[in-house]
């Protein structure tokens, strides 16, 4: 078979089999009234913000918080924050919470290593 009859026929299959409507759609107009903020689309939408409080903060992670260190107002907290995993094991990510005059200051997250693969 030709190098030309070949492509012929690739080119009839592929265009038989063109479907307008299992490709994506327009975007919408822009319109800023209408449109959610990028923050209200994500899954998480009460995500971390400098200067909240314990309350809200472990209201934000859906988690409890566990005392690391700190004197009071200004402690370091930890969170267990469990993402998921296979049937067998979930998997649980730490995330630091530094707080300072009662205050979010900051936060780190730690993926280390799982103690089970060592």
């Amino acid at each position: 078979m030709s190098r030309l009859v070949r492509g012929a026929l690739l080119l009839v299959t592929l265009s038989a089999g063109w479907d307008p409507a299992a490709y994506a759609q327009p975007l919408p107009p822009l319109d800023a009234a209408r449109s959610p903020p990028f923050t209200a689309t994500l899954s998480n939408n009460s995500p971390l913000a400098i200067g909240m409080n314990v309350e809200d903060t472990s209201r934000a992670l859906g988690t409890a918080l566990n005392y690391v260190s700190g004197r009071p107002g200004d402690e370091i907290f930890l969170a267990f924050r469990n993402i998921g995993g296979s049937g067998l094991f979930l998997h649980k990510d730490r995330l630091y919470l530094q707080f300072r005059r009662g205050r979010l200051a900051g936060w780190k997250g730690d993926w280390g290593q799982n103690w089970m693969w060592q």
